[in-house]
């Protein structure tokens, strides 16, 4: 019987010894990749109060001009000193906009900005990359004679100046759609041309490095993976020795992820090894293959501990195999309790993959009439007692409400979200659409209407709604999106629903029975039970027991190799 155990450890450990070892190396850069992340200047917007001077043209009348006869929310953005409604149409045939591309009006004449988006993904990706750019007064009206940026001089016009737009590098559905809209210019204006100002201070910043390419990322690829959870975003790429590119949302003035060249290589290298990208082609075959071998690595080191303690090391007295069998089960016995801890988890982890991710699909997806439009920002700061940084409707049990978010009383210290793992919410006031009323504890109530329209629970059901600024062990880094709303039920196993009330969305969804394998991979496979120790603590232990990994195999390869050439040598000699 141990005869068998040995053959079966034997042949199992030279099966997985290639898998683990590749699984090893790339699990200790991990944490080297974490720090060798491109360096930008924030990973957050500064909020600042609306200029309501320059909120002059109503939205309701803007969207009739434009013949938009509904929308599906819209916000208040602003492009250095101009200000514009960023309105999300619906698309065509679903009623919801998940794919639409938003579409940027003029808070001062009504006229839309021409690739309004593809603009202000530029403008957010180099404020995120370079700080906030000083803000300058807005530029003195163009001279009838002024010549466009193109430097065409025999083209002169009345008015200002307009901006010169290459369509051509803008993402086939949003020159399509934008082209589709009015031009930049609608007519000859004598007042201050917020459109053209804005294009010119995006299309040609006083200061910094030159976008080479901006393009509208709506599923996730090899550099852009479903980790980041984050869809559609932009990537903005910078015209830099390191090819930095930055991702953006521009519904949420969001970072969502920057890459250069130097990461490129150490994450493609992480792809290929640790969750084998190679695999793809199998779909979730890779999950079955990457289970299999994780459980198998499992086996072999519950088959060495029980070699290791029913057994009894032989001294070498200079013989190298025995020498070569020593070094390899006391490294064993030390590497094995992080070995279980990491094949147990790592399996369990790719086969819970097999169950498909569907937060995605739950989302609120509102329609108004262009007629709702009609929120008036100084009635609305006079009812919050405050200054407002932003606005938006949400529909709720039947009613209409204004989001209203404030300027919170302390700036927000905008730092790294990897590595801070919190943030510090704005206030949110709900404001009543029909009579201006407020609505106490609105964001908790949004968030609650919200979880039970997501899983058809009744408000009975629920046992708490509890505010999320932080990540955790249930609620980690993978989920992307902070703060949220953790809205808990009684059913369900202990339902727990993770509410983003900004976006209407479903951040993650938790019961105890899934949270289990939650828990594993955070604490045993990624090593959580170091945070007390900070990051640099966690990062060592998965480095240190990473490395371990790698004694541990390739002491087992020596042993192997030189079983075989012992083998061989007593073949020939006889």
């Amino acid at each position: 019987m141990r005869k068998k155990i040995y053959q079966l450890h034997r042949r199992l450990s030279i099966i997985i010894a290639i898998p683990v070892l590749l699984w090893a190396i790339s699990g200790f850069m991990h944490p080297l990749m974490t720090n060798i992340r491109p360096a930008i200047a924030t990973q957050g917007i500064p909020s600042i109060p609306i200029d309501t001077q320059r909120v002059r043209f109503p939205l309701a009348e803007a969207l009739r001009k434009h013949h938009l006869d509904s929308f599906s929310n819209f916000r208040l953005v602003h492009i250095d000193t101009n200000w514009f409604y960023q309105v999300q149409p619906l698309a065509a045939g679903d009623g919801n906009n998940i794919a639409g591309i938003p579409v940027y009006i003029s808070c001062t004449n009504g006229n839309i900005l021409t690739a309004g988006d593809w603009l202000y993904a530029q403008y957010l990706a180099r404020q995120f990359l370079e700080g906030a750019a000083d803000v300058q007064p807005p530029p003195q009206i163009a001279s009838p004679h002024a010549t466009s940026p193109d430097n065409d001089s025999s083209s002169s016009r009345t008015g200002p100046s307009a901006p010169h737009v290459h369509t051509a590098s803008l993402p086939n559905d949003a020159a399509s759609l934008l082209t589709a809209a009015v031009s930049l210019h609608d007519e000859a204006s004598s007042t201050h041309d917020c459109c053209g100002a804005a294009t010119e201070s995006v299309l040609n910043p006083v200061k910094g490095a030159k976008v080479a390419n901006v393009s509208l990322v709506k599923a996730f690829d090899n550099e852009y993976k479903g980790i980041n959870r984050l869809l559609p975003v932009y990537r903005v790429s910078f015209d830099r020795p390191d090819g930095i590119r930055i991702y953006v949302e521009t519904t949420q003035d969001r970072f969502s992820f920057a890459m250069d060249n130097r990461r490129a290589i150490f994450d493609e290298i992480f792809r290929l090894c640790h969750t084998w990208g190679w695999l793809d082609f199998l779909g979730k075959g890779r999950l079955a293959v990457e289970t299999l071998v994780a459980l198998a690595a499992l086996l072999t080191t519950v088959l060495g501990i029980y070699i290791f303690f029913t057994t009894h090391g032989a001294r070498s007295n200079g013989n190298g195999l025995v020498k070569a069998r020593r070094n390899h089960r006391y490294t064993a016995i030390v590497a094995s309790l992080f070995t279980l801890l990491w094949t147990f988890s790592g399996s369990f982890h790719a086969f819970s993959k097999f169950t498909d991710d569907t937060r995605d699909r739950y989302f609120a997806a509102p329609h108004f009439a262009a007629g709702m439009a009609n929120g008036d920002c100084v009635r609305l700061q006079s009812v919050c007692a405050r200054p407002i940084t932003n606005m938006s409707l949400v529909q709720m049990n039947g009613d209409n409400y204004w989001r209203v978010t404030l300027l919170p009383e302390k700036a927000a210290a905008h730092k790294d979200l990897m590595k801070d793992a919190k943030t510090a919410p704005p206030p949110v006031s709900y404001i009543r659409a029909a009579d201006y009323s407020v609505l106490a504890e609105g964001d908790a109530r949004y968030a609650a209407y919200l979880a039970g329209t997501f899983s058809q629970h009744p408000p009975a059901d629920i046992r708490s709604v509890t505010a999320v600024t932080s990540f955790g062990d249930e609620y980690n880094f993978t989920d992307k999106r902070l703060p949220v709303w953790k809205v808990s039920y009684a059913g369900g196993h202990n339902e727990r629903l993770y509410i983003e009330t900004s976006t209407g969305k479903l951040a993650s969804r938790v019961d105890d029975r899934s949270v289990v394998e939650g828990y594993s991979f955070s604490i045993f496979h990624k090593h959580h039970f170091m945070d007390a120790g900070g990051k640099t603590a966690r990062d060592v232990s998965t480095m240190f027991w990473a490395f371990m990994q790698v004694v541990l195999v390739t002491m087992g390869l020596i042993l192997w190799f030189r079983r075989r050439n012992a083998r061989k040598e007593r073949s020939l000699l006889s």
